[in-house]
């Protein structure tokens, strides 16, 4: 949205706010009770003209018209003295006192009830206000909530421009590969071995550390490697398993049915219990993050792996008190984030200039918002 735009959209919930301001005016001064009895009157009105219209004209139903004329009088009697635009139903009403009567004179009765009509539609005028006032300010409040989006992204991008880019990130880059490298040999050790009902209890021991948890087996799977001999075989061995013929499985487990439909509906699941769960980003974490998530990852990862790997583990604890951490840490996001582009508009100062335009928006939009009380 260029400034004029914003602008725009600025003077626009003003005058929405003035529009509604006016309308709700109009209804206060002409009463709204008042008008809302004008309404009914009229809508009363309209229906009779429209039923009986068929049948009180010209040498038609003589008891339909009498009827038609005895309750068109009713209802302008009993009309309040002081009722905005009574004189329109009481002209109608006069009009409609001919011992016969035509299908034009229908319509100029309604011709004459306009002047009602108009009176009521101060309500639908308020209400039509009303609703463009609530749509212009949601509007306005949605595009503040995307220039605060558009604001934080671009100062994230000017930033990272002033990281430097040549300190030495292999001081954070080198632990994270080392330990990543070591967790991931080890699970995939751990699922080439261990039974599936071993890795199923790390994987569900893993919930009570969310920043380090595995997705939960499906409840049909976990059950029946929790309680059948199978479930002591690895997961590679059962997903070889299921591509068996029954003749050729029933020579290793007492249902092949079974542990077909069980593991060829988690064939997925078991294909894809990598050790994803436990490495790092990289880029890195924040520090804080990496602290928390790092002595998750030392509970879950010294259930199944060597020693060694659970010190890497540690070691990356301890990372963000041993380094430089948030600044190194900003020049690998810098380097992994920003593309030729990006970098061409934050020398030429694009970014600084749209992060400025990008505020000066926002603040036109929330001067607006607060003037007009939303």
């Amino acid at each position: 949205m260029s400034d004029a735009e914003s602008g725009v959209a600025a003077e626009t919930l003003r005058d929405a706010r003035e529009e509604l301001a006016d309308a709700s005016a109009a209804v206060e001064e002409a009463g709204e009770r008042r008008l809302r009895t004008v309404r009914d009157a009229h809508r009363e009105a309209t229906a009779l003209l429209d039923r009986y219209e068929g049948r009180a004209t010209g040498t038609g139903d003589f008891r339909a018209y009498v009827e038609f004329q005895e309750k068109f009088v009713e209802l302008v009697e009993e009309l309040p003295e002081d009722l905005p635009a009574r004189e329109a139903f009481e002209a109608a009403n006069e009009h409609l006192d001919q011992r016969r009567l035509g299908e034009d004179d229908f319509d100029r009765a309604r011709e004459l009830l306009e002047p009602a009509a108009d009176r009521a539609a101060l309500l639908g005028e308020r209400e039509d206000a009303r609703e463009r006032y609530e749509t212009v300010r949601r509007d306005a409040r949605r595009r503040r909530r995307e220039l605060d989006d558009r604001i934080d992204e671009l100062e994230r991008l000017q930033r990272l421009g002033e990281a430097d880019l040549d300190a030495p990130v292999e001081r954070l880059r080198d632990p994270v590969a080392s330990y990543n490298e070591a967790v991931e040999e080890a699970w995939r050790e751990f699922r080439r071995t261990a039974s599936a009902r071993e890795l199923f209890r790390v994987v569900e021991a893993s919930e009570a550390y969310p920043l380090a948890a595995f997705e939960q087996p499906p409840s049909d799977l976990r059950a029946y490697v929790e309680t059948t001999p199978a479930g002591e075989e690895p997961i590679p061995t059962l997903l070889e398993y299921a591509d068996y013929s029954t003749s050729k499985l029933s020579h290793y487990v007492d249902d092949p049915g079974a542990l077909r439909t069980r593991v060829s509906t988690g064939r997925t699941y078991l294909e894809r219990l990598d050790a994803e769960p436990l490495t790092v980003s990289w880029p890195p974490p924040s520090a804080d993050r990496l602290r928390y998530r790092a002595a998750e990852l030392v509970s879950v990862v010294a259930r199944f792996a060597p020693e060694e790997v659970v010190a890497e583990a540690r070691r990356l604890r301890r990372l963000p008190d041993e380094v430089a951490y948030e600044h190194l840490r900003e020049t690998a996001l810098a380097r992994d984030e920003l593309d030729a582009d990006e970098r061409e508009r934050l020398e030429r100062g694009a970014v600084e200039a749209e992060l400025s335009a990008a505020r000066d928006e926002r603040e036109r939009i929330e001067r607006a918002l607060a003037e007009t009380g939303s």
